[in-house]
């Protein structure tokens, strides 16, 4: 059988295991050899491919000072700092008097309640007033007080703790931050009995290894006694979680994108808004029931706003009667004090049309993206504080099938090539349809925008003569079809290891693929 050729690392570390002549742990090695524990990983996986040792790994139970632990051992624990207190007035002192103590500020509840359980101090009633008094023998150093110390010098192993500080480290880890323990990973080599059966002399270093060429290696060409450090581009490395984008972030930026390269301008409007906006000239009846406080935030203070006096009337009258749109309205009273509630938004819509009433000159690209608010029970699908997507385009000739074309563009950029139109009903549209798309991963078709051609009940009012196609929809439910999840608040729950495993976001121009 050939012999291994052996790298200059891989016969230093098969030296050590053979003079240690047991098992040895990545870190073990590392310091034995003075060397960096990552080069002894990356040489340790070359051993096991030439099977000169066995890599084992195994779960360690460790422990660390929290964030209260590592003031604990500056200032020393609660009940430590109440007898000294108390040992400074003599032994005994009231509640209240200990209460007015600036080491124990916040914490002499707990002080006393661990003095007590250690059997250090007492309780008692004297005069109407309680008395804390020391009665039983203070350690100098207890055994939490010296776990403390030790943690103050590094993670310890759990399992390696004598008795007395493995009790105390349990104990302490039962107070909030004081103490927690976590899982490590440990790689552990073994030799196997070809690594036994290797000469001592093969194992010998021949000539000195560098990791680099200098300058002064070059010109002196020392360069030639020496042999170079080859480099694993394939070794396993420590992850670095550099920083990036959120997920959801990222779906926003894209999104946008697409908008601005079809000639969009992005809109912005305010959180509060006035009713009027959010469903009056929106042509939504003031009895419909998405006012109600079950569907709808309202404004406590101020609750109330100014009404925009110019559309006040044209919009009055297309609810009373249908004003001059030809429609007959919804044939009931128009209050303006319903209209003058503040709210906050339950879409962006009454941004989209605050800016057609200020804008109403054809043509008009915008669109938004930006958060709304409804008044519903959080679970799996819903939030209710969350985004959506809307886009309008106001021209002198604009026509349904426009809308859908564009649609199906939109779309397309952002990777969904299926989709399909279904005819729908909106309050504020006419004709109204839904935009589906199909998930091929999930096999199955998610619902996913809005779509139509304002009424004119809601346009006219306004001073708006031609045609404005709008489509609008959630954002977050197209972000569970693409993140493929299966419940909406994984978005917004900071799970860091959901975050760091995303593949981020992007489009390809070229392909259109997500």
């Amino acid at each position: 059988m050939a012999k291994p050729k052996l790298h200059w690392l891989e016969r230093l570390i098969l030296r050590t295991l053979l003079e240690k002549d047991r098992p040895m742990e990545y870190g073990e090695v590392a310091d034995a050899i003075s060397k960096d524990e990552g080069a002894v990983a990356k040489a340790s996986l070359w051993l096991r491919e030439k099977g000169l040792v066995e890599v084992k790994e195994t779960s360690v139970k460790m422990a660390k000072l929290g964030t209260t632990g590592i003031e604990y051992l500056k200032i020393g624990l609660p009940e430590r700092r109440l007898v000294n207190v108390l040992k400074n007035a003599g032994g005994c002192m009231s509640v209240s008097e200990l209460e007015n103590e600036q080491l124990l500020q916040g914490e002499l509840a707990v002080a006393i309640m661990w003095a007590k359980k250690k059997g250090w101090v007492t309780i008692e009633d004297q005069d109407g007033s309680r008395i804390v008094k020391i009665v039983g023998d203070v350690p100098e150093v207890t055994a939490e007080e010296e776990l403390l110390e030790k943690l103050g010098k590094g993670d310890v192993r759990v399992d390696i703790l004598p008795p007395k500080l493995l009790d105390a480290c349990l104990e302490l880890s039962n107070r909030p931050r004081v103490v927690e323990l976590y899982e490590e990973r440990k790689y552990t080599m073994v030799l196997t009995e070809l690594a036994r059966s290797i000469p001592s002399e093969d194992l010998e270093l021949e000539r000195p290894v560098v990791t680099k060429l200098t300058p002064e290696l070059l010109i002196t060409g020392k360069w030639r006694d020496l042999e170079l450090s080859p480099f694993d581009i394939r070794a396993p490395t420590k992850p670095v979680f550099v920083a990036k984008r959120h997920p959801l972030t990222t779906l926003i930026k894209l999104i946008k994108d697409v908008f601005v390269e079809l000639g969009f301008e992005e809109i912005k409007g305010p959180l509060v808004e006035l009713a009027f906006w959010n469903f009056d000239a929106l042509f939504q009846p003031q009895d419909h029931p998405a006012r109600e406080m079950h569907d709808t935030f309202y404004l406590a203070y101020p609750s109330v706003g100014r009404l925009p006096e110019k559309f006040v009337e044209p919009v009055k009258q297309s609810h009373e009667f249908g004003g001059d749109t030809g429609s007959r309205g919804w044939r009931y009273k128009w209050s303006e004090q319903e209209a003058r509630k503040l709210v906050l938004r339950t879409h962006t819509t009454a941004t989209t049309i605050r800016h057609l009433a200020y804008r109403n000159e054809p043509p008009i690209k915008a669109f938004s993206v930006d958060r709304i608010y409804r008044n519903e029970k959080v679970d799996w699908k819903h939030l209710a504080e969350f985004h959506q997507v809307e886009g309008i385009i106001m021209d002198r000739k604009a026509t349904f099938r426009e809308l859908m074309g564009l649609i199906k563009e939109f779309c397309s950029r952002i990777g969904l090539k299926e989709i399909i139109f279904r005819p729908s009903y909106f309050p504020y549209t006419e004709p109204s349809a839904e935009v589906i798309v199909y998930m091929p991963e999930k096999r199955e078709w998610l619902e996913l925008f809005g779509m139509g051609i304002f009424r004119p009940e809601v346009t006219a009012p306004l001073g708006v003569k031609y045609p404005v196609l709008a489509w609008g929809g959630g954002l977050e439910r197209l972000a569970m079809a693409l993140f493929k999840l299966d419940d909406i608040r994984t978005l917004y729950a900071n799970d860091l290891n959901w975050i760091r495993d995303m593949v981020r976001v992007y489009v390809d121009l070229k392909s259109g693929r997500l």
